[in-house]
């Protein structure tokens, strides 16, 4: 885990991890009224499981639920001119 943590900070890592499990959930729904097996939605939400669980280890202390739109805001503040 730690050359993980030497690119993908935690805050991103959180970041990522809720972004991707949102979007997938459109997909999961879709995929069961379809009648098929949400495969490609399974991975998805593994990996934003993965991302949130990584995020809460490498983050000093973890995170509460307070935190996480402070997290938000510290990476959308990163990426913005």
């Amino acid at each position: 885990m730690g050359e993980l943590s030497k690119y993908l900070d935690s805050d991103l890592a959180l970041v990522l991890g809720v972004v991707i499990g949102l979007l997938s959930i459109p997909s999961i729904l879709s995929a069961m009224t379809d009648g098929r097996a949400p495969r490609a939605s399974a991975v998805t939400i593994l990996i934003a499981g993965l991302l949130i669980i990584f995020a809460i280890q490498t983050h000093p202390g973890g995170y509460s639920i307070g935190d996480v739109p402070n997290a938000f805001v510290v990476v959308v503040a990163r990426f913005m001119p």
